[in-house]
């Protein structure tokens, strides 16, 4: 009687648990439909692709479906011009691929991929809450390696210009060959609104990885990593001339203005001219970042002393090429507000990847410019490698300084504080 009573109950946790399985089943098949049933496929030409996809876009924006990125072995050629519109998700396979998924016989990536060739349109611009996750976007027939061969494709990806956008989420992106990723300067009469960028890896020609401008409510920069060898394993690295003319466009690779409270964390930079830009109209908190082979980490401005305040912290910079040595600097802050650094350190050496300067340093650790009172305390920073006497330079005799417990290139404590004589 027992073993009857296991059996039925067994077979009715079979039934249910199957039940489960089928209604799951359901329930992705509406909810996530291939591109390949919208006619979007790898043998076909990048304009029929690109009307293809729209269509598929403009049947889930009604109904707030998700757009599965079917992978394949051949990428899907692909015009700009696309439309992400509202409520729409564009779902890949892929995480980031910081080294490039890899054909068995060709120099192409494989998976969910974009093969983009369009010169003159943005590839896709995006709407009020919309995702696109897990995809790779290959620009074929990008030079890395003759500089006078690189292409200045539009913007990857954009934020709508036409309307106030709010809610976008870009997740596990990989990009090769690109000029501008991710170009989120709104225009002021249509601002945006919570913007996450993460875990998105690439190298762009422009120099300029994510731009944002006017995005009120907090935007969020999260594990984000720029490096001229991502295509590895397809096209081989950018060589030393082309990073050296990425780093002559005098570019930063991350740049926030006109936003309220950015929230930046671990992000990595190699071979571009700038780090980071913080503009003058920015506030919020920059930490656990590498700006590598950069001629200026961070460039921290101001325009008002009651909210263009950044804390940043745990972080370090590699200042050594781009300008000559005198220009090169870890750090420069400049305008009004405060900037709290801690546990920031610099240092410099040499590099094969590309051209530094002779003297394999950095002219100081920090620069004070300006003419408006400003304020900076640093702690526990790290400053070597610099050839000025001093790791901080003063230009601004308005600027109240202090530093404690910080280690200069002599590796001798130093504790300072800078009054508003500039003393």
């Amino acid at each position: 009687m027992n073993i009857s009573i296991k059996s039925i109950i067994m077979k009715k946790n079979l039934l249910v648990l199957a039940l489960l399985l089928c209604f799951c089943n359901s329930i992705h098949a509406i909810e996530s439909i291939s591109i390949q049933q919208f006619g979007v496929k790898p043998d076909n030409s990048p304009a029929l692709n690109k009307t293809n996809l729209q269509k598929a876009i403009d049947w889930a924006s009604t109904k707030g479906a998700a757009l599965f990125v079917e992978p394949s072995d051949e990428p899907y050629p692909m015009d700009g011009g696309l439309i992400l519109k509202k409520n729409v998700s564009l779902i890949g396979v892929n995480g980031p691929t910081p080294r490039g998924t890899a054909h068995p016989t060709k120099k192409q990536p494989v998976g969910s991929v974009f093969k983009i060739t369009d010169r003159n349109n943005v590839f896709i611009t995006v709407e009020t809450g919309t995702q696109i996750k897990g995809i790779q976007f290959w620009y074929s027939e990008q030079s890395i390696k003759k500089p006078e061969g690189i292409i200045p494709y539009p913007a990857t990806i954009q934020v709508s210009k036409t309307s106030m956008t709010q809610g976008v989420y870009l997740s596990c992106l990989t990009f090769y060959g690109e000029y501008l990723a991710m170009d989120f300067n709104a225009e002021q009469k249509f601002p945006c609104e919570l913007m996450v960028f993460e875990h998105c890896y690439g190298y762009p020609l422009s120099g300029e990885f994510i731009r944002i401008n006017y995005c009120y409510d907090i935007p969020r920069i999260l594990h984000c990593h720029i490096n001229p060898a991502i295509q590895r394993f397809i096209g081989g690295q950018c060589s030393r001339s082309v990073v050296d003319a990425v780093i002559a466009r005098k570019t930063f690779a991350y740049s926030i203005n006109h936003t309220d409270n950015a929230q930046l964390i671990d992000l990595f930079t190699f071979g571009t001219y700038g780090g980071i830009l913080l503009d003058s109209e920015s506030y919020g908190q920059l930490t656990n970042f590498n700006f590598d082979c950069v001629a200026v980490g961070i460039h921290k401005k101001g325009n008002n002393n009651k909210n263009r305040n950044w804390q940043i912290s745990q972080g370090s910079i590699i200042a050594n090429c781009g300008e000559k040595v005198e220009n090169i600097h870890p750090i420069i802050i400049e305008g009004e507000g405060h900037t709290a650094l801690s546990n920031v350190e610099a240092f410099s050496g040499g590099n094969g990847a590309l051209t530094t300067v002779p003297e394999n340093q950095s002219w100081d650790f920090l620069l004070i410019r300006g003419d408006k009172k400003l304020t900076v305390s640093v702690v526990g920073s790290r400053m070597r490698n610099y050839i000025s006497d001093k790791p901080i330079t003063i230009e601004n005799k308005l600027a109240v300084i202090q530093a404690v417990a910080c280690i200069d290139k002599d590796e001798k404590l130093y504790n300072q504080v800078f009054d508003s004589q500039g003393k």
